[in-house]
């Protein structure tokens, strides 16, 4: 399986989440605790947005061309830990919104078309778990696919497909209703083939505006899968800590692993739920399939 952390709030140096924290991601890609593998080496990926002033200059670092609405991607095939490009770019942009994922493979080739995250035009997708037997499942789900989306499927994962069936079944309109009902088309090809459990997902999703993050899976046994605190609450458990005060209350990290051990820092998100950032009135809210 894999990795992965998204970043939602205050605009922060890349660096300063990715390499600093005392458990990062990219101490998982070698030493993963609560993964399947403790070694996710098989390619990585960063997604980020630039701030709304770089939107509306057109310049400044991670505006990615379009600003908010157009995320930046950079992918290697390699492992995350030992990759000078990765490096450079964390101590380099600045960013309010970015997602990083550390991949093993589930059988799908190590390829660069295959590193997450996924980007289609506004739209930012990561994913850790894996459609049951999807070799077998394939070409039922990619021809449900939209026509007119098909041709941007680059890679062989069932990741990307998962991506562009939530695209299909309108992402742009409602999240978790597109994500709901890609994943009740899943369970029902699934099933129709003969797949017992058919689907198993963490997902990150967004628009540059706004992060969705899911877990769910067939057995109820999913993928790890936690959320930060709210920053007022840590600013009261942890008053002594001083980067607490540089961030805004609607900050939020998602991550398959916490980052560290900091007591009252991470929550697991439940079982058959999701969280949305800016976070609304509750941390998260239930989900489950829908037919498709």
């Amino acid at each position: 399986m894999c990795r992965w952390l998204a970043y939602s709030g205050t605009p922060v140096l890349l660096d300063d989440v990715l390499y600093r924290p005392a458990h990062s991601l990219i101490d998982q890609s070698r030493h993963s605790k609560l993964g399947v593998e403790t070694t996710n080496g098989d390619g990585f990926g960063l997604g980020w947005y630039g701030s709304r002033n770089e939107a509306a200059s057109g310049s400044g670092t991670g505006s990615g061309g379009g600003g908010r609405g157009e995320p930046s991607v950079f992918r290697d095939i390699g492992p995350a830990w030992s990759n000078r490009n990765l490096r450079e770019i964390a101590s380099y942009v600045r960013s309010p919104l970015f997602f990083a994922h550390v991949r093993a493979s589930t059988g799908t080739a190590v390829q660069e078309t295959n590193c997450h995250p996924f980007r289609h035009g506004r739209w930012l997708w990561m994913h850790n778990g894996a459609v049951t037997d999807f070799h077998r499942l394939r070409r039922d789900l990619c021809l449900a696919v939209d026509p007119a989306l098909f041709s941007a499927i680059e890679g062989s994962t069932d990741s990307e497909v998962m991506f562009y069936l939530a695209v299909t079944f309108g992402l742009d309109q409602d999240v978790p209703g597109a994500v709901a009902r890609m994943a009740g088309l899943v369970e029902r090809v699934g099933k129709e083939h003969g797949v017992e459990h058919p689907l198993q997902m963490t997902v990150a999703v967004s628009d540059g505006d706004r992060l969705w993050c899911f877990r769910y899976s067939s057995q109820g046994r999913s993928r790890s899968l936690f959320h930060s605190a709210r920053p007022e609450r840590l600013r009261e458990l942890h008053p002594d800590l001083a980067f607490l005060r540089g961030v805004d209350d609607a900050t939020r990290l998602v991550v398959s692993e916490p980052l560290g051990d900091l007591p009252g820092a991470w929550h697991e998100l439940p079982e058959g739920s999701y969280t949305v950032s800016p976070a609304d009135d509750a941390d998260h809210h239930p989900f489950w399939p829908e037919p498709a």
